[in-house]
């Protein structure tokens, strides 16, 4: 399989990346703006004995020239992509009144304009019945509990659930998948920045083992749902 995940320098992602890894035949990119954490990533990965080829791009999505530096690099890499794992995102914990437009050009970047320019910079490279997961959140879940301080986090994850839906009619006929998973409390960076000294129910690799069986399986039973996972919110 041929796997691309972004946001894997850290929590959720990087515990994706490291499960697709250990398994014989995958090659996997990951990419983040954390060049450092991505290549302590890569050694982890080779320290531990794993045998899928994984290789790291640091890139910034939402501003970085994907046309010109990291589509050619990907291609170079593996010629077609069967999984996207769009996992890459930021928060910021503010009460709205204090929220800036440098704030919502951050988090609406990173949350969508990211997924929405790397999915059609790759539309060329998806192999039949490739799987698309755009990692949401309980906060963007319409008719969930919304909390103080993350109007733009949760707006953002509304939007990439809502995006999650066009495209999974826009690509249908080339037999792309694409589902979002809206996210619960998972221990991670992100979430005690959201929730400071909550203790979540589930550690950032066991929600990352879900996301790598419903991304290996997913799209047999599922395109263009928006699907809760979640113990808690938080």
């Amino acid at each position: 399989m041929n796997i691309i995940i972004t946001g894997a320098s850290s929590g959720i992602g990087y515990e994706a990346a490291k499960l697709f890894a250990g398994e014989s035949g995958n090659r996997i990119i990951v990419i983040s703006r954390n060049a450092e954490k991505l290549d302590e990533l890569v050694k982890s990965c080779r320290k531990d004995g794993f045998t899928g080829l994984i290789s790291a791009f640091p890139f910034d999505l939402a501003n970085g020239n994907l046309a010109g530096e990291l589509i050619p690099a990907l291609a170079g890499f593996m010629k077609n992509i069967d999984i996207l794992v769009n996992n890459a995102g930021q928060l910021v914990n503010k009460p709205f009144n204090q929220l800036t437009e440098t704030d919502f050009e951050m988090i609406f970047g990173s949350n969508v304009k990211g997924p929405f320019l790397l999915i059609k910079a790759l539309l060329p490279y998806f192999s039949e019945n490739s799987h698309i997961v755009n990692i949401g959140s309980m906060g963007g879940y319409q008719g969930s509990a919304k909390f103080k301080g993350l109007s733009l986090y949760s707006s953002s994850k509304g939007a990439l659930a809502i995006l999650t839906e066009c495209l999974a009619e826009e690509l249908k006929e080339r037999k792309i998948f694409v589902n979002c998973l809206a996210l619960g409390s998972a221990k991670t960076e992100m979430l005690s920045q959201a929730f400071p000294g909550y203790q979540a129910p589930l550690t950032a690799r066991e929600m990352a083992e879900f996301i790598v069986d419903f991304s290996l399986r997913g799209y047999r039973w599922f395109n263009g749902k928006v699907l809760p996972v979640s113990l808690s919110t938080p």
